[in-house]
């Protein structure tokens, strides 16, 4: 290899050197946030904002929490019966609205959706109770919601294992009360072990995942006449909580242990989870959404800790969470990439070198 080509392949690792290290190095964004014995359950991204959204386990707040941590709050709904909280919380894009699960716990059977107004003052748009006697302290009748392009609501119920559908006036009905969700047998002897259906997302295809809690079943259920299935995955979910999907499909779900990355190639009667990514489980992970450029993201809120009702909190975060697998895809791509510049620039020093010669040669 003559000294020119090789000087050339010095150059360029050089450059590539020089511009990947920074994108190796860089590390997972971290969001700290605080606010006085907040304990949110549930997290979600509003695109339009550019903001999360967190509820709370101890007060009737919404709260808006920027990328740097700072907090603003949106909705303080003291009008709500005493002992309210938020559980699960959306962002109804299309209708301008933000959904938040109501959880008294002072009466657990009487749960609600509220509506907001995404836009100040934030006024509420409409309270519809869900009656469920089953419901407990250790099980919500309503826990988490998502919300349709119509802007219909479908929110989960953890104690008797049955969908909710509201529509965009507030009138509720019973979606969804397979027998398919009581088939397999709970896990006993766990936190979750009387918390059922958990966390739901809507699919624009029409239908609508879930997450059972107790079983770590996955289903698939039709938005029209709530007929229901298990998604058969490669691998068992350990007290799957809440779930998201990305843009791409991916379904993200997670749990006080670890994120699960799960695709599907046949619009989910199977799934497979590709990979998997460990997390604090003292912090104790209950929600995951994807942010701005499809990131992902984990909602730290110490739940457990809210629960038991033995300390007080101010701080909690809101985690980046990265797959490893499409980390090295990625990090594969960026070198095949180089590889080709690499190879027609060394074409391009031999084409020129070539022309310089036969230059040389006519001139003498």
């Amino acid at each position: 290899m003559s000294l020119t080509i090789t000087k050339s392949i010095l150059i360029v690792t050089a450059i590539f050197s020089f511009f990947q290290a920074p994108v190796s190095a860089s590390s997972p964004h971290v969001i700290n946030f605080q606010s006085p014995n907040l304990y949110p359950e549930s997290l979600a991204w509003d695109p339009t904002a550019q903001h999360f959204i967190v509820g709370s386990l101890n007060h009737p707040t919404l709260l808006a929490i920027s990328d740097a941590g700072v907090v603003n709050t949106l909705v303080n709904d003291q009008s709500l019966p005493d002992n309210s909280s938020f559980l699960g919380v959306t962002v109804d894009v299309f209708h301008h609205r933000l959904l938040a699960v109501v959880y008294n716990r002072s009466d657990p059977s009487n749960c609600a959706l509220a509506a907001y107004d995404s836009r100040a003052p934030h006024t509420r748009l409409f309270l519809t109770t869900l009656h469920d006697p089953a419901s407990s302290p250790t099980a919500a009748g309503a826990n988490d919601v998502t919300v349709d392009f119509s802007g219909n609501a479908f929110v989960t119920n953890s104690a008797s294992n049955l969908i909710w559908k509201v529509d965009r006036d507030g009138k509720a009905s019973v979606l969804s009360k397979s027998k398919v969700f009581n088939k397999t047998a709970a896990v006993p002897d766990m936190l979750h072990s009387s918390c059922g259906l958990n966390g739901i997302a809507y699919c624009t295809k029409g239908y609508l995942l879930v997450a059972q809690s107790n079983t770590g079943n996955l289903y698939k259920v039709d938005d029209e006449d709530g007929t229901a299935r298990k998604i058969r995955l490669n691998r068992e979910l350990t007290a799957p909580d809440g779930i998201a999907l990305r843009r791409d499909g991916v379904l993200l779900v997670v749990s006080q242990h670890k994120l699960y990355f799960i695709k599907s190639d046949d619009s989910w009667s199977e799934g497979v989870v590709y990979d998997e990514t460990a997390l604090d489980s003292e912090s104790f992970a209950t929600s995951v959404t994807a942010g701005a450029e499809d990131r992902v993201y984990v909602l730290y809120g110490h739940l457990k800790e809210g629960i038991l009702g033995n300390s007080q909190r101010d701080e909690f975060s809101i985690l980046e969470v990265r797959s490893e697998d499409e980390s090295a895809g990625e990090a594969v791509w960026v070198y095949v990439l180089i590889g080709f510049g690499l190879i027609y620039f060394l074409i391009w020093r031999f084409q020129m070198r070539q022309l310089f010669t036969n230059m040389n040669k006519k001139i003498a």
